[in-house]
């Protein structure tokens, strides 16, 4: 599913990403650790192609998505891939339930079409008694649902987290992490999570770390 050749990345002078290689298959659960500065959010930015590479080819489902335009880019991030982050970056002015629906809304789908996803993916995440509901009225666990039903909402081939469970007790962490492995085994999606929790960290089927830029 993700194949990233030879990737690296210099901001200034410092080079962050040394010629990284990663492989992972469709369906796998692969978690990425290492101390803070190792580079892994950057690594993570480039497979979400949010970020480019200085030099390195990186293929997701079949695509190489080094050689897209900008605007291919961006249509191709909004299909294939679904992102969740340690701050949730929810609209604080829209409720649970446009949150979710907005992937759809940028993909061009109208508001009849998505609510009825929306509602499904909440109620999934066992929220939906909270769509009406504005971020602030929300837990730290229910915004964090939320953001996960939003990352989902088209479908993604790959879900890339970013310190997922960061802002988390310890009861929600586990639960987000559990969520996590049941909708790998039921949508199949793939999933690189990068994190400092190490009981996350130990349950995907691959644990790599990340030292100086390099895995």
């Amino acid at each position: 599913m993700i194949d990233a050749r030879s990737i690296r990345k210099r901001f200034g002078p410092l080079e962050v990403l040394k010629g990284v290689d990663l492989h992972v298959a469709q369906g796998e659960v692969v978690s990425i650790v290492g101390a803070s500065g190792a580079g892994k959010t950057t690594l993570l930015q480039i497979l979400g192609t949010l970020e480019r590479s200085d030099s390195g080819t990186l293929t997701i489902g079949g695509e190489e998505v080094t050689k897209l335009g900008s605007r291919a880019l961006s249509a191709f991030r909004n299909r294939h891939i679904g992102f969740v982050f340690q701050f949730h970056h929810l609209l604080p002015e829209f409720t649970a339930l446009e949150n979710v629906l907005m992937p759809g809304l940028i993909a061009g789908r109208g508001m009849a079409d998505c609510e009825p996803r929306a509602k499904e993916l909440l109620d999934r995440l066992n929220i939906g008694a909270r769509a009406r509901h504005k971020p602030s009225q929300l837990s730290g666990g229910e915004q964090q649902r939320v953001a996960v039903a939003r990352a989902l909402f088209n479908s993604p081939s790959v879900v890339l987290a970013d310190e997922p469970s960061g802002n988390l007790d310890s009861a929600h962490a586990r639960e987000l992490h559990q969520l996590f492995f049941e909708l790998r085994r039921e949508l199949g999606q793939t999933f690189v999570i990068v994190t400092h929790n190490e009981e996350l960290a130990d349950m995907a089927d691959r644990k790599l770390v990340m030292r100086d830029g390099v895995i």
